[in-house]
């Protein structure tokens, strides 16, 4: 399968003014990936887990390898012996028992096979951990445009407001002196009274999306920095939807994780038929006992022993069988996943791209809508100087605009993190991806 370009987002800087940018003094969105990498949770969580799935290796090889234990015995004896010939004989000692035991596996298949599973299991565990890794980018960037979003309709709104204002106070000198009616008066106090409560609204929204923001960074910041103006968005790269479908079915981490999962699920079938398998152990120990006998006081005896034990299941109640055959269940289970996985990333990667170009050209019908808007304002401003247009005319004409550049500015957004979405089903999203966004923010 041949990968897709790492360079995604060099579509997005098509048409941009490549001058020298001045150096950032805002917060920008490769800062608080950074920053969301020391201190998000959820990350920090993944990390640990894979950590923890590590040491299932060494814990299955420890089932390959000899096996040492000691034991010491100390009992306090006391006996005593009536013989008629010699009267009653008493000891009381302390017998003092020392052993080590040695048991080295040489045969047993079932442990072999939990130490490939711990393997794959490792492999699982890391793919889980890429993808909270690229779940962090994808939280990160949303998060970040959640907030500049947040901003520009704020801005949208208190610049109506400023508009509606001036308009408000010029209907006011108007009607005292005669040149219009109250009504233009009226109708400039309803639509300021109606943009003051957006406001406020609005200016609560800011303030949430910013505290996600601080959720994910840590950092509390004034200000971040903009997309820049006169950036262009052109068509990802392929322009195909089967180049980045074939991708996702292949690469997707999801689809990986299945594949990994599945064949521990395989390894669990032979693993279960092994145990009924015999089982070969070279055993060893040595011993020393003190005080062994209470006849004869002081006595020490020392051993060694080495051989082979072998231990053959004969009959476990039809155990074996049953844990074969619901591992064989487990794994069919496995591959139903396997292909839910594929079909899913499938589905995700088709939509995504869909949407993503339906976002590419919403941005290039506002942009329209934008140029046509001033336009129309403009007109419209004219018109009330020389008297062919009424204040409401004026307004609902601002409004259309302030309204234009807001949803311009949110599809552009849109459009940037649909790309990452698109490339994080594809199993490819990485810093990298945000050093390109990056590029897009500044003065």
């Amino acid at each position: 399968m041949k990968v897709l370009p790492t360079v995604l987002f060099s579509w997005l800087v098509a048409g941009l003014a490549l001058g020298a940018a001045p150096a950032a003094s805002a917060y920008d969105l490769l800062q608080a990936y950074r920053d969301a990498l020391a201190y998000d949770a959820q990350l920090a969580a993944a990390r640990a887990q894979l950590a923890a799935t590590r040491e299932r290796v060494p814990q299955a090889q420890a089932g390959l390898k000899p096996s040492v234990a000691g034991s010491v015995n100390l009992t306090q004896q006391y006996n005593s012996v009536d013989n008629p010939n010699t009267g009653t004989n008493d000891s009381d000692y302390l017998a003092q028992q020392y052993a080590v035991q040695l048991s080295y596996p040489l045969y047993r298949l079932q442990n072999v096979e939990a130490v490939e599973q711990s393997k794959l299991s490792v492999s699982l565990g890391e793919l889980q951990f890429a993808e909270a890794e690229q779940d962090l980018v994808l939280r990160v960037a949303e998060a970040y445009f959640d907030v500049l979003a947040a901003q520009d309709n704020l801005g949208a709104i208190q610049a109506q407001k400023r508009a509606i204002s001036e308009q408000l106070a010029a209907a006011k000198r108007n009607f005292e002196v005669g040149t219009t009616t109250i009504t233009d008066q009226q109708e400039a106090q309803a639509r300021f009274d109606l943009v003051t409560a957006q406001e406020i609204a609005a200016s609560n929204q800011l303030d949430t999306r910013r505290s996600a923001l601080v959720v994910l960074t840590g950092k509390t910041v004034a200000e971040i920095d903009l997309l820049r103006a006169g950036v262009t968005l052109a068509a990802p790269q392929p322009a195909s939807d089967r180049a980045w479908i074939e991708q996702a079915r292949a690469s997707n981490l999801t689809v990986q994780q299945a594949q990994a999962a599945s064949e521990i699920a395989k390894r669990e079938i032979d693993r279960q038929r092994y145990t009924g398998r015999p089982t070969v152990d070279l055993v060893s120990s040595l011993s020393h006992v003190r005080n062994a006998s209470s006849s004869v006081p002081g006595l020490n005896v020392s051993g060694a022993t080495i051989g082979l034990q072998v231990a053959i299941p004969l009959y476990t109640g039809g155990a074996v069988d049953a844990r074969v055959r619901e591992a064989i269940a487990l794994y069919d289970r496995s591959q139903r996943d396997l292909e839910n996985a594929r079909r899913q990333a499938d589905q995700a990667a088709r939509q995504l791209y869909s949407t993503l170009m339906a976002g590419l050209a919403q941005v290039s019908a506002l942009e329209a809508a934008e140029r046509s808007s001033q336009l129309a304002l403009e007109s419209n401003q004219l018109g009330y100087e020389v008297g062919v247009r009424i204040n409401i005319d004026v307004l609902n004409a601002q409004q259309q605009l302030y309204t234009t550049q807001r949803d311009l500015a949110s599809a552009r957004y849109g459009v940037i993190v649909g790309g990452l979405r698109l490339r994080r089903v594809a199993g490819s999203l990485g810093e990298s991806d945000l050093n390109a966004v990056n590029a897009l923010l500044g003065e």
